[in-house]
């Protein structure tokens, strides 16, 4: 006799969660990357001549919290969202008043994949209560 096999879609769906949340941490590094390069714009923002170094950094933090999701430690999710919110927040607070950098490429390159990192990190902290 076979016995039928019901696949675990709470499971499945938590393991396609964690890997978009991945993604979306790999895509915030590669757009700034794109920032530091100057391929993204910035609108009216003028960098300082040297100035790419904390973009550098920003990238290099994306990717390896990008490694550190797959990790499947709640803590370090918790942390990565808290992080990330606290990055969005300062961004909109020092550039509220100047559309031109908040709707760049940069602007929305970036923000968006962090927005998008942000609800699938808090779709992961939410699951594993």
């Amino acid at each position: 006799m076979i016995a039928a096999v019901r696949p675990d879609t709470r499971r499945d769906a938590g393991s396609l969660t964690l890997r978009l949340a991945a993604l979306f941490a790999w895509l915030a590094a590669g757009a700034y990357l794109l920032l530091a390069a100057g391929v993204l714009g910035t609108g009216g923002y003028q960098a300082e001549p040297g100035g790419e170094g904390i973009v550098l950094a920003a990238a290099a933090a994306y990717a390896v919290g990008g490694l550190l999701v797959l990790a499947r430690r709640r803590w370090l999710w918790i942390v990565g969202a808290v992080v990330n919110a606290l990055v969005m927040a300062m961004f909109f607070g020092a550039y509220a008043g100047d559309p031109s950098i908040l709707l760049s490429g940069g602007g929305l390159a970036t923000k968006g994949a962090q927005l998008a990192l942000e609800v699938a990190l808090l779709a992961l902290i939410l699951r594993r209560r």
